[in-house]
């Protein structure tokens, strides 16, 4: 059976963001549905986090919950197939060569900013 020190030493993901209302910082582990803390400054909210992932492996256990593991950043090759209309290409292809750079990069561009977007919502 594995322990609560296990779940610990996993490199679970921790996302940080200001809170602009309330002001400090807002602490989550993606991978840990619910597991969310605040902190006055980013030391707190590191510190908050760690407490906050430890009862929440308790909880879990507890009432026995599955507990996910981290995916793993190398779990992932970067790559995958993407089939389009072939006028969204036509369009994503002029754009590019207008900006000067590679269809490719360019898509990147898209969707990394559409993504920033997302989390700012």
């Amino acid at each position: 059976m594995k322990t609560i020190e296990y779940y610990m030493n996993l490199p679970y993901r921790l996302e940080i963001v200001p809170d602009p209302d309330e002001g400090g910082y807002v602490a989550c582990y993606p991978d840990l549905p619910g597991c969310i803390t605040v902190g006055d400054s980013m030391e707190k909210a590191v510190s908050n986090a760690e407490d906050a992932k430890r009862e929440w492996f308790y909880a879990a256990m507890e009432s026995g919950m599955e507990i996910a593991e981290p995916m793993l950043q190398n779990s992932y090759s970067g790559q995958f197939k993407l089939r389009i209309p072939r006028s969204l290409h036509r369009r994503l292809a002029e754009r590019s060569k207008a900006e000067g750079v590679s269809m490719n990069q360019y898509c990147v561009y898209l969707l990394s900013r559409n993504d920033a977007l997302e989390k700012v919502e």
